[in-house]
């Protein structure tokens, strides 16, 4: 764990603590409730899954989760959570760096982030990418939210950049959709933007093309 991973669990681990956790709601953001909608029950990965929410919803629905979150209170609680909504056999937790799961077996039909990645350093990043990349089935959807800008001046992960997206799943992934807006907790608003990110299925396909294509529409 690198010097910046360590201040963030420090932080994290505070704020549970504190219970400052403004995306304790019981149920996910709209566009998570809207993927059972659209998509079979399948397995899912939840990188940064916090207390859960996004499993124990998919889960009744179904699907067969994973939850990744490497704060210990954020785990304890995403489990009785889970075994509280009956969903305890559909739903695993670990304890990990999201840039750490070579523990996990792939295929899954579904990953969601819901917050995490712009936090994280380049170097989690990147092995991030990667295991996103290794994890995801051909054809299989990646649910990312994030505070975006077009530039990110200020600390390193605070803010992640378009570009910076597009660096880190090219070419392994098109965007087939990208909304852009902005977030407010409390008094604070800043921009952000759901990307829903679909993984090739096959390697012959124009890759770069179609991140620029869809940011320019």
């Amino acid at each position: 764990m690198n010097e910046q991973e360590q201040a963030l669990l420090v932080e994290m681990t505070n704020r549970y603590a504190g219970q400052q956790l403004p995306w304790n709601a019981e149920l996910p953001p709209p566009e998570v409730l809207a993927l059972v909608e659209v998509l079979p029950p399948g397995r899912m990965l939840d990188l940064g899954c916090g207390l859960g929410r996004a499993c124990r919803y998919l889960a009744q629905h179904g699907w067969q989760c994973d939850g990744v979150d490497f704060v210990e209170q954020a785990i304890i609680g995403a489990r009785q959570k889970a075994e509280a909504a009956g969903v305890a056999d559909r739903v695993t937790f670990h304890q990990s760096s999201v840039a750490a799961i070579d523990f996990l077996s792939p295929p899954y039909d579904l990953v969601i982030d819901v917050g995490c990645l712009h936090a994280q350093s380049a170097e989690v990043r990147t092995a991030y990418a990667r295991q996103v990349e290794r994890l995801l089935r051909p054809g299989g959807l990646f649910l990312l939210f994030a505070h975006v800008r077009d530039e990110a001046p200020g600390p390193e992960g605070r803010w992640i950049t378009v570009r910076q997206i597009d660096e880190l799943f090219q070419p392994g992934f098109v965007v087939e959709r990208l909304e852009r807006g902005t977030t407010t907790v409390g008094d604070n608003t800043w921009p952000s933007a759901w990307y829903w990110l679909r993984r090739w299925a096959t390697a012959d396909q124009p890759k770069v093309e179609q991140f620029a294509a869809i940011k320019a529409a």
